[in-house]
């Protein structure tokens, strides 16, 4: 039938007299009406079909008498609801004797003009094949999921954006989470970093249709952070559409093989570093005696190297010959194979050299069994019993060797660490190198002498190699700087842990007739191959992190970063042009006015360097004098600070200005044992009053160098000069030191004064210091002073002086002459 026929039909039919109820009696539902006391009103013809019932015989009976007890108790709260007012459904089973049959019905009310209920449509569907469906899916899931909890490996389902959707109790136990707790992570959360990139490739290979599944090791976290290493299987569900649903994981826990693995590598590794290190020659071959490895001692006595003798025959490489009597002597190892037993060589024998000549030997031939027993190939080991031997020996060991330490030296190192390397490399694994350095060791040097210095030296070395957990490689680098090689390193963590045990326990060291060491050490670090693949470049770049910790005041450790590089190339320049600052008149003297905090009168000056050229200034002093202080420049430097100020401070004298010029001394030059001549021949050249002269000194400087530098302060003291402790308040010393120590004056430092204002508690705190610095018959300075509010609350507090930019910013020598000779 056309589309037209069908639109011309239709209206026909609609006008027969009984189409509505043809409508009823033929649909494949039960329809009926129940009035209020729910007896039929209406039934249609299938009930007579589903029930067996006559639909006209049951019109004005009651619905529990024609359904029976059972079917109404079933449907009875859905009717109490519609009774009620309100439109109700139904499902359930429905019986006819023996038959059952499950039905989905509807029961809405019917309501008169007064809004009361007066009745019920009901309406009931047969659904019995759909709800069969559904059972069977039901149970079919449920076996699923029951296999997938139960299962004995781990299994998940995960969303394509990486969510867990169900995981069973294998992957919970295995990872340590509930399953609640998995749920809210994603894969993100427990794969290791490194193994993530990988992962999420092959995720997306599934995803987009080139490949069907994948496999791969990989490494997750624990729930307590430990690694756990899993076989990951991996598949893609799809809907009829083709559209991803999730992902299907089987997981299986293989950190017991890996460890297994792991242990194997090392003693592999460990046979082979043995092989490689002792003084003996050793040579393996197969059942059939061709030789599989000769090590270095063994290439050296031979002329063979390993890689040409491999899989040669034995007699071939390894020549005996009787020393007595010249003829050739039959290989012990083929005997020692024969007959599975040791076979040591009888009487005096030569090994013939490839080259032709002979060296005396003992020898003893040993088969290789496997787990089994059987033999599976043979070794020779075998030394020169000559003295020129040993005596070769002993000294490739003290050119390898540090001869203080016994550590071995630079010339080792790089063969260790590129040996390192290439393991770490061959494992997919991180190896890092820590270069460390004794901080001021050159000032136990000359406190105590070089003799105990070697004794700390020792004792240091001990003490690191006890801190050393198990294949860590110690080398002593050069004087007081040593390298430690970490060639498994599972993250960088390890490396910055190491490094805090190593600082700690270096604090802890003893040495007889010491009273305390104390010391202090710089560390830094590089990691292969994040920062470099090369051995070289690691040592640079770990000394160069070393640099980076000295420049930011030492005892630490850092991490290498590029960045340091750029710094490190700009300290190098800076050092280069510093180096001819002083021969090309570069280097200049500003002086800064300290002033009386009550009248305001210029009472001293305080020399500070700058470094101008061509009328510009090239560095700031904060960028040039931490590179001098590193590359020992700050010692030229600073005695020609000190004879320049005393120069001016005593022209100014002679011009009828006698002001006290301040003079900054680096640790460096005041830990120095001809400091205090330095100081006595420049007062003596200038012809300066020593009570003209103050020295600076830093708090760590006074505090950190004990009973000699106590000695050094009095001798200064006593000479005439004037001693200042700078920067008070940011370091360690506290006011009931000063006692014990001949300081003339404390400088408040200008973080201070820049917060007097804005900071009440920094307010209080710089009152109590001049508090109690003058009752010390200290003279309190205060340098940074910006502002007259600031000036105002010194001069209040009872500070002797002032210095800052309020009063005037260092200028040159001759401007601030000028100042002298102008009216206050």
């Amino acid at each position: 039938m056309r589309p037209h026929e069908s639109a011309e039909v239709l209206p026909s039919l609609l006008h027969e007299p009984d189409w509505p109820e043809r409508i009823l009696r033929g649909a494949p539902v039960l329809l009926a009406y129940l009035d209020a006391d729910q007896r039929f009103g209406y039934a249609n013809e299938t009930h007579r079909s589903w029930l067996g019932l006559d639909p006209q015989a049951v019109l004005g009976l009651r619905l529990i008498d024609v359904v029976g007890q059972r079917n109404y108790q079933s449907a009875a709260p859905a009717l109490e609801k519609a009774y009620g007012g309100q439109m109700a459904s139904f499902e359930g089973e429905l019986y006819n004797g023996n038959e059952r049959r499950y039905a989905h019905g509807n029961f809405q009310p019917d309501f008169d003009t007064n809004g009361h209920v007066r009745g019920v449509f009901t309406a009931l569907v047969d659904i019995t094949e759909r709800h069969t469906l559904q059972l069977q899916l039901y149970e079919s899931e449920q076996r699923f999921f029951g296999a997938f909890q139960h299962a004995a490996i781990g299994m998940a389902l995960t969303h394509p954006d990486g969510h867990f959707l169900r995981v069973n109790a294998a992957v919970c136990q295995m990872l340590g989470y509930c399953e609640e707790e998995l749920l809210a992570l994603d894969i993100t959360a427990i794969t290791y970093p490194d193994d993530m990139a990988a992962d999420t490739e092959l995720m997306a290979q599934l995803l987009a249709g080139r490949r069907e599944s994948y496999q791969m090791e990989k490494r997750n976290f624990h729930k307590d952070g430990r690694v756990v290493y899993i076989q990951l299987s991996v598949s893609l569900v799809r809907d009829e559409h083709g559209n991803p649903l999730y992902f299907v994981s089987q997981v299986q826990d293989i950190s017991q093989r890996k460890a297994f693995e792991e242990a194997l590598h090392r003693e592999r590794e460990l046979a082979e570093v043995t092989l490689r290190s002792i003084g003996d020659a050793v040579i393996t071959t197969d059942p059939q005696l061709c030789i599989t490895s000769l090590n270095p001692i063994a290439e050296a006595m031979t002329g063979w190297t390993s890689d040409e003798a491999q899989g040669r025959p034995i007699e071939e490489i390894f020549q005996l010959f009787d020393a007595q009597h010249g003829h050739r002597i039959a290989n012990p190892l083929r005997a020692a194979i024969e007959h599975n037993t040791i076979v040591d060589l009888a009487g005096k024998t030569l090994l013939r050299h490839r080259h032709g000549f002979d060296t005396p030997v003992e020898d003893s031939s040993a088969p290789i069994h496997d787990h089994a027993g059987n033999v599976i190939g043979g070794v020779l080991v075998f030394h020169d019993i000559s003295e020129t031997r040993a005596l070769a020996l002993k000294m490739i060991h003290l050119t390898q060797h540090d001869t203080l330490t016994g550590l071995p030296n630079r010339s080792q190192l790089n063969g260790h660490l590129a040996q390192a390397l290439a393991t770490a490399n061959r494992r997919q694994q991180r190896a890092a190198l820590l270069f460390i350095d004794i901080d001021n060791f050159k000032q136990t040097n000359e406190l105590h002498g070089h003799s105990t210095g070697d004794r700390v030296l020792r004792a240091f070395a001990e003490q690191l190699h006890r801190c050393l957990p198990g294949d860590e490689l110690l080398s002593r680098y050069g004087g007081d700087e040593f390298v430690v090689v970490l060639p498994h390193l599972e993250s960088v963590g390890e490396a910055a842990s190491l490094c805090q045990i190593l600082i700690n326990q270096c604090e802890q060291i003893h040495v007889d007739g010491l009273a305390e060491v104390g010391l202090r050490i710089s560390i830094g670090i590089s990691v292969y191959p994040d920062d470099a693949t090369e051995a070289e470049d690691l040592l640079q770049h770990a000394e160069t992190a070393l640099v980076a910790v000295k420049a930011q005041g030492q005892h630490g450790y850092r991490f290498f970063t590029a960045s340091m590089n750029e710094r490190a190339q700009a300290r190098r320049r800076i050092e280069a042009a510093l180096r001819q600052a002083l021969p090309q008149h570069e280097l200049s003297l500003h002086y800064q006015p300290k002033v009386d905090a009550q009248s305001g009168r210029v009472v001293g000056a305080e020399a500070l360097l700058r470094w101008h050229a061509n009328g510009r200034e090239l560095y700031k002093p904060d960028q040039f004098i931490p590179v001098a202080e590193d590359s020992g420049l700050i010692l030229p430097i600073g005695a020609w600070v000190l004879r320049q100020a005393c120069k001016q401070a005593q022209l100014w004298r002679l011009r009828g200005h006698s002001i006290p010029v301040s003079v900054n001394v680096s640790p460096l030059q005041f830990q120095h044992a001809d400091f205090y001549s330095w100081l006595d021949d420049v007062l003596n050249e200038t012809g300066l009053d020593a009570d003209l002269l103050e020295l600076e000194l830093t708090e760590r400087m006074v505090m950190s160098g004990g009973d000699a530098t106590t000695g050094l302060l009095r001798r200064i003291k006593q000479r005439g000069v004037r001693l200042s402790l700078d920067d008070f308040g940011t370091g360690y010393c506290s006011l009931s030191y000063l006692k014990h120590f001949p300081i003339d004056a404390l400088k408040i430092d200008r973080v201070f004064v820049h917060d007097l204002i804005s900071d009440r508690d920094t307010a209080t705190i710089t009152s109590a210091i001049i508090a109690m610095a003058r009752s010390l018959n200290k003279t309190v300075i205060a340098e940074g002073v910006e502002t007259r509010e600031q000036g105002a609350f010194l001069r209040h507090a009872g500070c002797t002086q002032l210095q800052g930019f309020l009063f005037g910013a260092p200028m040159p020598a001759a401007e601030f002459q000028q100042r002298l000779i102008e009216p206050a």
